[in-house]
């Protein structure tokens, strides 16, 4: 059971130019910048915002979501319905149509069998695919004809848009993939840095952990688009800098992921040059909690996996203690003001799939502190921390470099240090924590920690495949090269079943 502290919306920052209505790339540059720098340009291999953001760019899937969750097409002609023949009377297949005269950015037409072979990229057992969850359900996936895809089910769907649907599953280029199957995929470095895609530009250059540099797409289907020649996603920094790069000093033209206090969001804008953009979604900041062990005594390759259960937080009694001690109320007010606002979901939007849980807005310190004492957590030596069997109830609190968290490390550090734990915080860089880099021992996947704190959410309306990712298989392992959604290492017999 995590914790879920705020629901943040999604928060930009965007320069202010005139508005125009120009022929493909007449309008210059466009320059972004990000407080997490982009690390892959390949979503399946990652499990960063800000890496699936920069390769949308590039890569794109057959079908998308506009900003209401409506489904619109990309690469096809339409999205099907029963309606229209598309999807089987008995919900057990979906069939897709490629536009005509489809093409990759290196004038190579766009086939069905892209498609075949990117399924299989991603169900490959040896692959550590991030978004195998898209493809949950698929028994096959077939190329009718060099425009037809067929995706059969193994059973009725209730949600058939899921694989090939969204920035987190877009079309590969076979050519180019071909190679990279299973254990390989992480080793095709420019295939990955600097994949082939059907999307308004095309990367021209790439410093891993830096900078993104792209051209248009000469090949891009709408002869009027992109509008900008290039486009350059400058990352790293931090969240406060990125909004001042935009608001202050004009040098970018877009920031994302303004994480940043109200008051200094107020400041900002007197300077005219951009305006502060929020829309509540689904994104939660949360902190997992990990039912693994992470302790580096541990054999490389074990620690952090479930061949060892945590020794504290495998206890729901300690986990919900933990959650019952933070004020949410008070997190939101520091650090979102009107952009933010609690809650204990992790769907929390929209209406439909919501629960009604409100069970964390309150803190309930006593009611943290009874759980501790039921759990066997107590002060013996009277030193302030609790402890059990002769260990002291210490936790590793991680998350990535930004005002904000800090902020929040700090407050919930106390909270918890009123309760008796032992907390020891620690920072990372948002490009390393968040690069899916399997030999960093510091990315979110790998969680060596106990604790750690970001922000996720359903990119789609159906949270089908989102709540997927909790299933025992979809945990990060040394075998998926520390790939997988399962980041809290979750793992029941019963939701499995549940799901399936």
């Amino acid at each position: 059971m995590t914790m879920k502290a705020a629901l943040l919306g999604a928060v930009a920052v965007m320069g202010l130019a005139p508005a125009a209505f120009a022929d493909r790339g007449t309008d210059g540059e466009v320059k972004l910048t990000f407080p997490q720098a982009v690390s892959i340009m390949n979503p399946y291999l990652t499990g960063g915002t800000k890496d699936i953001y920069a390769s949308s760019m590039v890569l794109e899937p057959l079908a998308g979501l506009d900003p209401d969750g409506t489904l619109i097409p990309k690469l096809v002609t339409e999205i099907p319905t029963k309606e229209n023949g598309g999807i089987s009377e008995d919900m057990t297949s979906i069939t897709w149509k490629l536009l005509p005269d489809l093409k990759w950015s290196d004038g190579t037409p766009v086939t069905a069998d892209d498609a075949v072979f990117t399924w299989q990229y991603c169900t490959h057992p040896e692959g550590g695919c991030s978004q195998a969850t898209k493809y949950e359900g698929v028994a096959s996936v077939e190329a009718v004809d060099p425009a037809t895809i067929k995706v059969t089910f193994t059973g009725p769907k209730a949600n058939p848009y899921t694989a090939f649907v969204s920035a987190l599953a877009p079309v590969l280029q076979k050519k180019q993939f071909e190679a990279c199957l299973g254990a390989a995929a992480p080793t095709c470095t420019d295939a990955n840095n600097m994949p082939i895609g059907t999307g308004p530009f095309k990367v021209s250059g790439f410093t891993v952990n830096d900078t993104v540099s792209m051209a248009m797409n000469e090949n891009y289907r709408d002869p009027a688009k992109p509008a900008f020649a290039s486009a350059v996603i400058k990352g790293g920094g931090d969240a406060e800098g990125s909004a001042r790069a935009v608001m202050e000093t004009g040098e970018f033209d877009y920031a994302w992921n303004t994480q940043i206090p109200p008051e200094t969001q107020e400041s900002m804008k007197a300077a005219g040059k951009g305006e502060f953009v929020v829309a509540f979604g689904t994104l939660v900041e949360r902190i997992e909690m990990n039912t693994t062990d992470p302790d580096p005594a541990l054999p490389e390759g074990e620690r952090a996996t479930a061949k060892h259960p945590h020794p504290i937080l495998s206890d729901i009694k300690v986990r919900t203690a933990l959650s019952k001690a933070i004020d949410r109320s008070i997190l939101v007010e520091v650090g979102y003001g009107a952009g933010g606002k609690p809650t204990c979901n992790v769907i929390p939007a929209p209406d439909a799939w919501a629960s009604d849980n409100t069970d964390c807005l309150t803190q309930d310190m006593d009611g943290a502190k009874a759980l501790l004492d039921e759990a066997g957590w107590t002060d013996t030596d009277g030193d302030g921390i609790r402890d059990k069997d002769g260990k002291k109830l210490h936790i590793l609190y991680q998350s990535t470099v930004n005002p904000i968290r800090q902020d929040f490390q700090a407050l919930i550090k106390d909270w918890w240090t009123d309760l008796g734990v032992e907390v020891e915080l620690k920072a990372i860089d948002p490009g390393v924590f968040f690069g899916g880099d399997p030999g960093s021992p510091d990315t979110f996947q790998k969680f060596y920690a106990d604790v750690e704190m970001y922000a996720n959410n359903s990119e789609s309306p159906d949270p089908e495949s989102y709540l997927g990712q909790y299933q025992c298989k979809n945990a990060p392992t040394p075998e998926s090269q520390w790939q997988g959604e399962n980041i809290n290492r979750f793992c029941t017999p019963e939701y499995d079943a549940l799901y399936a």
